[in-house]
C-alpha cells in the first residue's frame, strides 16, 4: 500500500510539471530571439554582435 502511494505521488507530480510546461509554452511564446522560449529578445543579439563582430 505505502509503495502505490508512492508511486501515485511520483505519477501526479511528473503529470503536474508536464501540464505546468505546457501552460507555461501556451501562455509566454517567445517574443524573438533564439526560438527556444527563453523570452531573449532580439535586442540583446544584435547588441552582442555589434561588440563582437568576428561572429558574424
Amino acid at each position: 500500500m505505502t509503495q502505490q502511494l508512492i508511486v501515485l505521488l511520483i505519477f501526479l507530480a511528473a503529470v503536474g510539471y508536464l501540464g505546468w510546461r505546457g501552460w507555461k509554452s501556451l501562455r509566454q511564446p517567445a517574443q524573438g530571439g533564439c526560438g527556444k522560449g527563453c523570452g531573449c529578445g532580439e535586442g540583446e543579439h544584435s547588441a552582442f554582435k555589434e561588440k563582437n563582430s568576428w561572429f558574424g
